[in-house]
């Protein structure tokens, strides 16, 4: 990380602004009678999940069609698939806090999402949140394609190498590095935030 003062804070949407989404998928998998990590093992090993999940953050398919290839790959019904799989997921309070004090302190903000499907955003929210919003759905590309940054960047009208990007996976950290970010890998809401202060040099609390 570089030590100078950021000006802009981009960040992830599901796993950063959200609880963690692998728990909820780790139990859906139990629910579902299978292995708590057969999903993620799934992602990791199996190029047809992957293509699958790929062309669905790329608007390439429609919720439907996702539903019934993930459920099929995965041999569970894929009636309301994403919902289930997402059912304990919700806001971190605290992080969309420190989002909006933020831009409230005059820091440029923005989202940089790789989506299961556009609608399920709160629109409303992200006004409220964001000064630029780019969704992976809505754009045909998806993280870490870097692109994705440049165009966070863009939107939240800064430099990339003004802002602090906030991910929970880490291999969607370097692109952003690489165009001068300061990066922050989320596990813990409290670190995250504290690192996120230093970076900006503004309390967020």
């Amino acid at each position: 990380m570089a030590s100078e003062r950021r000006t802009a804070l981009l960040v992830d949407w599901g796993g950063v602004l959200t609880t963690n989404l692998f728990a909820s998928f780790g139990e859906f998998c139990t629910e579902a009678g299978l292995a708590p990590d057969a999903l993620v093992e799934a992602f990791r090993g199996n190029r047809e999940f992957r293509d699958t999940l790929i062309a669905f953050e790329e608007g390439k398919i429609e919720e439907p069609v996702f539903e019934q290839r993930f459920g099929g790959l995965l041999g569970v019904d894929h009636a309301g698939l994403i919902d289930r799989l997402f059912a304990r997921v919700g806001p971190d309070m605290a992080m969309l806090a420190a989002v909006r004090n933020a831009r409230a302190a005059g820091i440029r903000t923005g989202l940089i999402s790789n989506s299961w499907g556009t609608r399920r955003y709160d629109r409303a929210m992200l006004d409220e949140l964001f000064d630029g919003v780019v969704i992976s759905g809505e754009e045909g590309i998806r993280k870490p394609a870097p692109e994705m940054y440049l165009l966070g960047a863009q939107r939240a009208g800064a430099d990339p190498r003004e802002c602090v990007y906030v991910d929970d996976l880490p291999f969607n950290l370097p692109p952003a590095e690489e165009l001068g970010m300061a990066t922050v890998h989320h596990v813990d809401t409290t670190q995250t935030i504290a690192a996120v202060e230093r970076l900006l040099d503004v309390a967020l609390d």
